[in-house]
């Protein structure tokens, strides 16, 4: 599939190598550039990309800015994260970002993000619409940057300013607040069950009282449950098994 893209960045330098890194790639067949989001926007205007590859932090309108315009148009393209930050980390998240790319930019990253651009563009003619892209989270793994899906975290565990995710296989440390994830993941069934520790519900196998207090048992580890979160736990606990045995 020839790819039509946009490159946006302010800086001159970064845009000029960003650019020819695109273009050197087989997958694209045309790059457009913009050195600001008010310039991409009238690229944008005019044109039809399947893919913007945007940097975040950008004097006026910034990268996160035009990524929820972007959101809202009848066709939005793909957006991928180019940046030397990963504080937005988050928010890409929210954004449904199709990849989160940190600079300094290697030819091989980027053909990564083209595939996931390319793989995101095709449909098939005799498929259904398929389903709004799975939310996921930019994490950093052997020092590359990839998109952990939200469905593969079954807890989250509070470490300062910062949260770990754990799935079956692995956790990775983001930049984030246990109390933001918790707000932002309610919707998706994460159920706060300590200051410390954030749960996929319907993982949870069992709750169960110690000498200590309530733990929780998630992929046979178990979990403390504060004295503030049981009653709440608990009914959520019934209502989720009351709606299993009605439906």
């Amino acid at each position: 599939m020839s790819l039509v893209v946009l490159a946006v960045d302010d800086e001159p330098p970064a845009l000029d190598e960003l650019a020819y890194l695109l273009n050197a790639d087989g997958r694209v067949a045309h790059v457009h550039r913009a050195g600001d989001a008010t310039e991409a926007l009238r690229v944008l205007r005019d044109t039809e990309v399947d893919a913007v590859f945007l940097d975040i932090r950008m004097p006026g309108l910034d990268g996160m800015e035009l990524a929820r315009i972007l959101r809202r148009f009848a066709r939005p393209p793909a957006i991928v994260f180019v940046t030397a930050y990963d504080d937005g980390a988050v928010d890409a998240f929210d954004l449904g970002v199709t990849d989160y790319v940190r600079k300094p930019v290697r030819a091989e990253r980027l053909g990564e993000s083209l595939r996931r651009v390319a793989g995101s563009r095709v449909i098939p003619a005799s498929a259904p619409t398929p389903p709004t892209d799975e939310p996921a989270i930019p994490v950093e793994l052997a020092g590359t940057t990839r998109m952990l899906p939200r469905s593969s975290v079954r807890w989250v565990e509070a470490q300062g300013d910062y949260a770990r995710l754990h799935t079956s296989e692995a956790s990775h440390l983001v930049r984030v607040s246990l109390a933001t994830l918790a707000e932002r993941w309610a919707d998706a069934g994460f159920v706060r069950i300590h200051r410390s520790y954030l749960v996929q519900i319907r993982l949870i196998a069992e709750l169960r009282l110690t000498t200590s207090g309530y733990v929780v048992s998630v992929d046979g580890i178990e979990l403390p449950v504060s004295r503030r979160h049981t009653r709440e736990l608990k009914d959520r606990l019934i209502r989720a098994a009351k709606h299993d045995w009605t439906r």
